[in-house]
């Protein structure tokens, strides 16, 4: 048998990491600025996160959701006290596509209706409930039997009220940075005008939080920085630092009830673990703080690379902007400068995604390794 190949590949293969340093089976060392489309939160391997995992293993690593497991109760009192969101409630599931597939069902749970109103270039997961394109011209594409979805551009406040007045509309999701989409985002008073509307005319406020939350943003979710609540919260990504754990955060005014959303492997032991043990990095090394402050390093960094059209994004979820496809600086700077960065849909964006605990130091070997490249 063969792997099904779908994804382009480059020439290195990992066997060791390390903070953000990655070791190649050739002895060959790396950094690591992308993290796994910024799965890699507070870094690999980190001490604290090996030993609650290792204890966790030693106990218990997984039962299914018919029994009780204390861990997610911890997890779900953490999470709202670091959050600063105590009036949800946390259901947990594996990734952030089936994160995003729940939202969706409960909106359209909520509202008896089942129409998305999603934005051009958002990505929100591959399953049969994604309701993101690369495609720009790709309209009412189907996210199940039942769902449509209406893409919209950004800060078009008259399209969405024309949309959102046709009366069937039951959710819209929105990531506040875009990510696979060139990091992208909204501004604060339109998605203050979408979260009004949506009260207006009891649509479900998605918040797709599974890449630009967890801190990443330099506060805990990045819809934080334009002072809305939305209804429903995904998140997946940098909550496990490589573990597969997903989650949706479920306002208190909406309603559960038994059997209404299902999970196999969400919530296990050591997912939980996992994810415990990553807020408490986040809180004891004040992460979301060094995530701001080397954000705003970065940004400064950058007006010294004359190549260098637009930056992008907010704390450490970055984006450099060219006025020339990355494809091949992205090729220089991994087999080159051995540094791992990523691309987005806008192929002139070079995405930048480190762990939360990088240090200037680390953001200075960066900007060197990358004049390098591009000189």
């Amino acid at each position: 048998m063969k792997l099904f190949d779908v994804y382009p590949l480059y020439n290195v293969t990992p066997v060791s990491a390390k903070g953000i340093k990655v070791t190649d089976d050739k002895g060959q060392e790396y950094l690591d600025f992308y993290g796994g489309h910024a799965v890699i939160s507070i870094g690999h391997s980190h001490p604290h996160y090996l030993k609650r995992l290792k204890s966790q293993l030693d106990n218990i690593g997984f039962y299914s959701n018919a029994v009780q497991n204390p861990l997610q109760v911890q997890l779900a009192t953490k999470l709202g006290q670091l959050s600063n969101c105590p009036d949800y409630n946390l259901f947990l599931c594996n990734s952030g596509a089936e994160a995003n597939e729940n939202a969706l069902k409960m909106a359209s749970f909520q509202t008896g209706k089942s129409r998305v109103i999603s934005f051009k270039n958002s990505f929100h997961g591959r399953t049969s409930a994604a309701v993101a394109t690369t495609d720009n011209e790709k309209i009412n594409a189907p996210i199940n039997k039942q769902q449509k979805v209406t893409f919209l551009p950004f800060n078009d406040i008259e399209a969405f009220r024309f949309e959102i007045k046709k009366g069937d509309v039951c959710g819209v999701i929105l990531e506040a940075i875009q990510g696979i989409g060139g990091l992208d985002e909204p501004t604060t008073e339109f998605y203050q005008q979408i979260a009004k509307l949506c009260k207006e005319n009891e649509v479900i406020l998605i918040a797709d939080e599974i890449q630009c939350g967890f801190g990443r943003s330099g506060k805990f979710f990045a819809f934080q920085h334009h002072g809305i609540q939305p209804d429903i919260i995904t998140i997946a990504k940098g909550m496990g630092n490589g573990f597969p754990v997903g989650g949706v955060l479920i306002h208190d005014s909406i309603k559960a009830s038994y059997g209404q959303l299902g999970t196999t492997f969400g919530g296990n032991h050591l997912a939980c673990a996992a994810t415990l043990a990553v807020l408490e990095v986040i809180e004891k090394e004040g992460l979301i703080e060094n995530a701001k402050e080397l954000g705003d390093y970065f940004l400064e960094k950058a007006q010294e690379i004359p190549q260098v059209k637009q930056t992008k994004g907010k704390g450490l979820m970055l984006g450099l902007e060219f006025d020339f496809e990355v494809a091949e600086l992205r090729k220089k700077l991994i087999y080159e400068e051995h540094l791992f960065t990523g691309g987005a849909s806008n192929k002139k964006v070079l995405r930048i995604l480190p762990a939360l605990n990088i240090t200037k130091a680390d953001m200075d070997i960066f900007f060197n390794k990358l004049k390098i490249a591009l000189s």
